[in-house]
């Protein structure tokens, strides 16, 4: 089995030619697009903020961010360039506000050609289905590459102990995640292992599927 469904080969081929752009982001697409921008209003976006939509699949967030924020201060990275160009092309209304140079394929979180004006970055629903070391690698690189980053919002599942994370799980919103396979989980202690150089907050909100939604605020760098 593959680390993640999404890299199984042909996977967004054979999702994109049955046009279920929609599905293979999660579903509840009008429900998620809304909390993702509610939550992003609650860490403090503004229509004159730079955002990043890191996994942005086909634009479920795109299709309510772009209208609300100024013209061209939105960018997206995700695995799939195609998948991002579906959403564009099918779903979103403002095109006009949106250059198609903002859609960048990336696939490691390398964030090539995002600019470091960028003030916050969201991923959401993106570490649920990956190995750890994914959610390490871009908090390190967004750590690194966008200085003026307020926050970087992102969504994983958690286990509440040690001994509960061994095993599989079901959370709160019926779902069954893994330490091993997707959809993974986290020991909050793991997720704050790899926050170096941010200061981590939790909220309370209650997400789609159980996800725990965690805040991360650059770390004031000492003289």
């Amino acid at each position: 089995m593959p680390a993640s469904p999404y890299l199984a080969p042909g996977f967004y081929d054979t999702a994109l030619a049955k046009g279920r752009h929609r599905d293979i982001v999660g579903g509840r697409w009008e429900e998620t697009g809304r909390i993702q921008m509610q939550i992003l209003q609650d860490a403090g976006l503004r229509p004159h903020h730079r955002l990043l939509d890191i996994g942005a699949g086909s634009l479920r967030l795109g299709c309510k961010a772009v209208p609300w924020l100024e013209p061209a201060h939105y960018w997206a990275t995700d695995a799939s360039l195609a998948l991002m160009q579906r959403g564009y092309e099918v779903e979103l209304a403002a095109k006009d506000r949106l250059p198609l140079s903002h859609l960048i394929e990336d696939a490691d979180f390398a964030l090539p050609g995002v600019p470091p004006e960028i003030d916050f970055a969201i991923a959401f629903g993106v570490f649920t289905h990956l190995p750890a070391p994914a959610l390490q690698t871009a908090l390190a690189t967004a750590r690194a590459g966008l200085p003026r980053l307020t926050a970087f919002l992102f969504t994983v599942f958690l286990a509440p102990d040690a001994d509960s994370h061994a095993t599989p799980l079901r959370q709160p919103d019926g779902v069954v995640t893994h330490p091993d396979r997707p959809p993974y989980h986290l020991l909050a202690c793991q997720v704050q292992a790899m926050a170096i150089g941010w200061t981590l907050a939790r909220a309370e909100t209650m997400l789609p599927r159980g996800q725990a939604l965690f805040v991360a605020r650059p770390l004031a760098e000492t003289p």
